[in-house]
């Protein structure tokens, strides 16, 4: 009961660490600003916690159940701040799932092969995860326009929006994020697993 009741208070916790890395409500001001930071930080979160857990219960798709808890937090975190008067576009919900089904998937293909979850699931999560989000940021309907229009009041003074700087943002986040995500992910990945031994 007390291993089983372990496992449970470090789901919990993990979820809570992966939706606060980075900017985990992923608001409109900042975010083609922070997009480098946000998928390292998540991309590295999201494979971690998502290992751990998945070889914990040994079962493919514990991964995506994982994922689908952060997104649930988070869409309600969306709702709060909408409450508040903020437009919807202003909170852009992280997209977790699709590379968390590309771990589950790989841990299923692989004949539940941790080595190959961790290593070639784990590059996944990190070269996914930033493509995910770039196309989930590019339906916002104008994100310069509502970071003008509704900063966050929490918005720290080196990230406030100064003028509109399209074309350094389009291009180069995707791939430094990708890349990064891609890179760090695997060994810290690997270290959570060795952790799930001891």
């Amino acid at each position: 009961t007390t291993h089983y009741l372990f496992i449970v208070v470090v789901a919990v916790n993990s979820t809570l660490l992966t939706i606060n890395a980075g900017d985990y409500i992923f608001c409109t001001d900042w975010m083609w600003t922070s997009f480098v930071v946000f998928s390292v930080s998540q991309s590295t979160m999201l494979a971690v916690g998502a290992v751990y857990y998945m070889l914990f219960t040994g079962v493919p798709g514990t991964a995506t159940y994982y994922a689908t808890i952060m997104t649930i937090y988070t869409w309600v975190a969306k709702g709060a701040w909408f409450a508040l008067g903020y437009p919807y576009d202003f909170i852009v919900v992280p997209v977790w799932i699709p590379s968390a089904m590309l771990l589950d998937l790989t841990y299923w293909a692989t004949r539940r092969n941790k080595h190959a979850a961790i290593i070639i699931g784990g590059t996944l999560v990190g070269l996914s995860f930033p493509l995910f989000n770039m196309v989930n940021l590019l339906l916002v309907r104008d994100p310069l326009e509502v970071a003008f229009k509704y900063p966050r009041p929490t918005l720290p003074a080196y990230m406030t929006p100064i003028e509109p700087q399209v074309g350094k943002f389009y291009n180069s986040p995707v791939a430094l994020g990708s890349g990064a995500g891609a890179v760090l992910t695997v060994p810290i990945t690997a270290l959570g697993a060795k952790l799930n031994t001891w």
